[in-house]
């Protein structure tokens, strides 16, 4: 019942080049003003002085630039959420932690600019890898959680444990995915992410 395991980013040349940083800089400004399906290859390269050729030696497709943007933002709250999944608090304030910090982090990356809110939607309609990854990483969050809460006591233990880390995964995607995200205002989004977490909280008690 796992969801897919990570997958590596389609990737050419170099994994360290200072072109390839110049390349998803371009590509994330142009992005961020134009939007990603108004931007094309030859628009990249003309910004940066190269032609469209030099840039499939990186890149495959411009997909695969929006993939290497995508991963790196949606990897800050990946990152986030993971410093809280190995801390010492206890499972059920990690838990806690996890559902609020997804859904501040989420509403940071996806509206500090709808050109980039645009991206993240295009990712996520097509199943991009990055996409894929974030949600293998919840998973592994929370299993990590939800195993500590066993150990300590704080959960039960009866359930089969996959069946509880897909559900809880699950119930966390109204707090990142970025097309349900804009459905609702911060406010209601503040008080459903408060509600699900009760509830999550008291299906795991003893």
């Amino acid at each position: 019942m796992k969801p897919e395991i990570p997958v590596a980013l389609t990737q050419r040349g170099p994994a360290e080049h200072e072109r390839r940083e110049q390349i998803i800089d371009a590509a994330f400004e142009h992005f961020r003003l134009y939007g990603y399906a108004k931007t094309s290859v030859a628009d990249l390269a003309k910004s940066i002085g190269v032609s469209s050729a030099y840039i499939y030696k990186f890149f495959e497709s411009k997909q695969a630039i929006g993939e290497a943007i995508c991963s790196q933002r949606v990897g800050q709250i990946d990152q986030a959420l993971l410093l809280i999944a190995q801390s010492d608090q206890s499972a059920t304030l990690r838990l806690r932690s996890i559902f609020k910090t997804l859904l501040t982090r989420s509403l940071d990356l996806f509206f500090q600019d709808r050109k980039l809110h645009d991206l993240a939607a295009t990712a996520s309609a097509q199943q991009w890898k990055s996409t894929r990854n974030h949600r293998a990483m919840m998973y592994a969050i929370v299993e990590k959680i939800v195993s500590d809460g066993r150990e300590s006591g704080e959960f039960e233990r009866k359930t089969p444990l996959d069946e509880v880390c897909m559900a809880i995964t699950s119930v966390t995607t109204p707090f990142s995915h970025p097309l349900l995200l804009e459905q609702k205002t911060p406010e209601q989004l503040e008080e459903r992410v408060q509600a699900i977490t009760g509830l999550v909280l008291r299906s795991l008690a003893k």
